[in-house]
């Protein structure tokens, strides 16, 4: 059953959809449009203490754009390119599961000590 668009946009962020990802799937919704910070953080309900540090990172990726006091969305090819490498990382974690620190760690020290 169709909802209203008002609905839609009520409705917050999508399950599980990191501050990051809700930036950029905002901005990129509206990409003929550049915003403060501000309106970034109400406009995704991120806390206004986030923001920045989420649009800096956005920012040297190349995801996002920032000329001061506005952020637009950054080049859309490396905003693809992250999306793509996002999903693929979710669906291997999905399909074979999280990867562990120690597991990694131990392996390497393994790895070294049948070096030696």
């Amino acid at each position: 059953m169709p909802i209203s668009i008002d609905e839609f946009e009520s409705r917050g962020p999508e399950k599980g959809e990191t501050n990051a990802e809700r930036v950029v799937r905002f901005l990129a919704r509206n990409q003929d449009t550049a915003y403060k910070a501000i309106e970034i953080a109400e406009a995704t309900d991120i806390n206004e203490n986030s923001i920045h540090p989420v649009l800096n990172r956005l920012e040297e990726r190349g995801l996002v754009r920032h000329r001061e006091p506005y952020w637009a969305i950054g080049d859309l090819e490396k905003v693809r390119d992250a999306k793509m490498f996002s999903s693929t990382s979710q669906f291997l974690e999905d399909t074979l599961g999280s990867e562990s620190r120690e597991e990694w760690l131990t392996a390497a020290q393994n790895d070294e000590e049948t070096r030696v």
